[in-house]
């Protein structure tokens, strides 16, 4: 602060007016402070520039204090010498008084500056890397055109580009280092204080067990029975997966190094390429799908086993197919005979394997360090939400499916079914997302040092089904967009978009009847049904043009309808097989639910 000889009490020292051009630095300084972070000169100018207006005001004050002091002193001079002196030392200890309050209040909002700046700084990196994620997948997601001349001549190009040779791999997804959407949002005291509701609703699931159990058998149950029958026959597990993992790992690499070496030699490239595209397609379906699925079926693996063999069945299937995709088109794009062909290591596709996405790149953005801590939390919330799933099954869903079969079935009885399986049905959809998609993908990307961690986006936000189908599951959205929408489109030069969306929806949902299908032993396609019929509705009607609030609503409603669908029938279901089994099925037996007839049985 200037110190400047005041010589006479006359002098104005009130605060100055504040200065237009005064806030306007200083809000200049902290947008350049915010703009370029690193720059820490902008900081502390700016805070110099708040302490130092701040200061002037306190000063003012404190002077226009003195002064009025020493104006009543003079007006009451005729009082005694006692009363002046007892004025004058409670105006020295107020000065002093005065005097630390202004350092105080000058050190509180130095703080006070520090910690809107580091807030500034949070909000600032948070929208802008939102900013630029949404930026970037909407330019992938265009197709790159060529300048155009003219309509026409833009048209014929376009066809004769895709005609010639599907589109090279760097013109697909591009991977960038980015972090989880609930890593950001977590750090929120608001959404953290939601995880945290979640926590308490489990230990109030798992205190309410305990004491159901105490009272019905006298004594603590802790045997996790169905955990245990969930996830029984694992040695059976291990060794599928291994030998899955194995031939994904050995073969497709195999059948591609002898393909791509000898294809520009050959002289009959399409033979050749056709002879090895069967061998491929031949271990796809007799390795990677006949196999897993007659060890599922031989060896009468429980519904937890069954569904982390499919599963890993289904992953090792779009990856291989990724690998030879991605590389078949680096293979057919080199014009030159002559040049090396590009092979990718052995290191990078084993590397793929492993690595939470679907899309094969020869390297991807990676993190420098792992964060063991990290690691360890994930998994630890994955075993939470495996406990969690069990409460809400032992709570909320065996004793309400496992004597409905003996009920006479009604329209009531099924509507109250549906609406009191909504809620066990969300939860199950809310731990699915956050225990697989959240934490499993982030612990091994953590693992692997894999730096793009957007393997969601905010889809509860969403107010379309279109948008939903996009957000929920980016990994498999982006395989389907890049292997089965491009391609369709690339195979019929562009003319039907409609066509090809009916394709990417009815693959998504015979695979996931599919894989329902096999886990639970029965084939109920209501999840086929609520996808090809709603789901395809829902993806035109809802699209991406009804914004606002409603329309979240809505989505949420048909969501939260669609789950306890799901949940009811698919249980009523499994205890109609449990209480009713046929020693001798026919096909039309094995077809038809059981559930409609079981009552009869009874």
């Amino acid at each position: 602060m200037d110190r400047r000889p005041c010589r006479s009490t006359r002098i104005d020292v009130s605060p100055p007016p504040p200065s237009p051009f005064l806030s306007a630095s200083c809000g200049a300084r902290s947008l350049g402070h915010v703009l370029f972070p690193n720059a820490d000169t902008w900081s502390s100018v700016c805070i110099e520039c708040w302490s130092r207006k701040l200061m002037a005001s306190e000063t003012g004050v404190t002077l226009r204090g003195r002064r009025s002091s020493a104006k009543s002193m003079n007006e009451d001079s005729p009082r005694s010498s006692e009363g002046t002196d007892d004025v004058y030392v409670r105006s020295v200890s107020n000065g002093k008084i005065d005097a630390e309050y202004v350092i105080n209040r000058k050190l509180q909002l130095k703080q006070k500056a520090e910690q809107m700046k580091t807030d500034l700084l949070k909000q600032f990196d948070f929208q802008f890397n939102h900013f630029v994620d949404n930026l970037i997948d909407e330019s992938t997601s265009l197709d790159s055109v060529s300048p155009f001349l003219s309509s026409s001549v833009n048209k014929e190009l376009t066809a004769l580009a895709h005609r010639q040779a599907r589109a090279p791999p760097e013109k697909g997804k591009h991977f960038i280092s980015r972090r989880s959407l609930l890593d950001e949002l977590f750090q929120v005291n608001h959404i953290r204080t939601i995880y945290h509701m979640f926590i308490a609703l489990l230990i109030l699931f798992i205190v309410s067990t305990l004491v159901m159990d105490f009272i019905d058998e006298g004594r603590l149950v802790l045997d996790f029975d169905l955990l245990v029958y969930a996830f029984g026959k694992f040695p059976i597990v291990i060794s599928t997966w291994l030998c899955m993992f194995l031939s994904t790992l050995l073969i497709p690499y195999g059948l591609f190094l002898q393909w791509a070496f000898g294809y520009y030699a050959s002289k009959h490239k399409v033979l050749r390429m056709v002879f090895f595209g069967a061998l491929f397609l031949l271990f796809q379906i007799v390795g990677l799908w006949a196999a897993p699925v007659y060890t599922v079926i031989h060896f009468r693996l429980p519904p937890a086993s069954r569904f982390i063999v499919i599963l890993e069945q289904v992953r090792l299937m779009m990856k291989a197919h990724s690998f030879i995709r991605e590389n078949f088109s680096r293979v057919m794009s080199n014009k030159e005979k002559n040049s090396d062909v590009q092979i990718p290591q052995f290191s990078h596709y084993l590397y793929f394997l492993f690595a939470p996405t679907l899309i094969y790149r020869d390297s991807y953005p990676r993190n420098p360090t792992i964060r063991w801590s990290y690691v360890a939390t994930k998994f630890a919330q994955v075993l939470g939400c495996l406990f969690y799933a069990y409460y809400i099954f032992v709570r909320l869903c065996i004793p309400l499916f496992r004597n409905i079969s003996k009920e006479p079935f009604s329209l009531k009885v099924l509507v109250l079914c549906i609406f009191n399986s909504i809620l066990p049905g969300v939860l199950v959809l809310f731990l699915a997302f956050f225990a697989f998609l959240h934490c499993w993908l982030n612990a091994f990307a953590e693992m692997l040092q894999f730096a793009d961690r957007m393997f969601y986006k905010d889809w509860w936000n969403s107010t379309s089904f279109a948008n939903y189908y996009r957000t929920w599951n980016v990994v498999v959205h982006d395989w389907l967009y890049y292997y089965a929408y491009k391609d369709f489109l690339w195979l019929f030069t562009h003319r039907f978009r409609a066509a090809a969306m009916l394709s990417v929806f009815t693959v998504s949902a015979v695979v996931h009847e599919y894989v329902l299908a096999i886990c639970f032993g029965f084939f109920y396609p209501v999840l086929f049904c609520l996808f090809m019929c709603f789901g395809m509705a829902f993806n035109f009607v809802l699209h991406d043009r009804r914004k606002g609030p409603v329309w979240n609503v809505v989505m949420w409603t048909s969501l939260f309808l669609g789950q306890g669908m799901l949940v009811c029938l698919y249980s009523q279901e499994w205890y109609a097989q449990q209480h009713c089994p046929l020693t001798n099925p026919s096909f039309l037996d094995l077809v038809k639910p059981r559930s409609w007839t079981c009552r009869l049985h009874t």
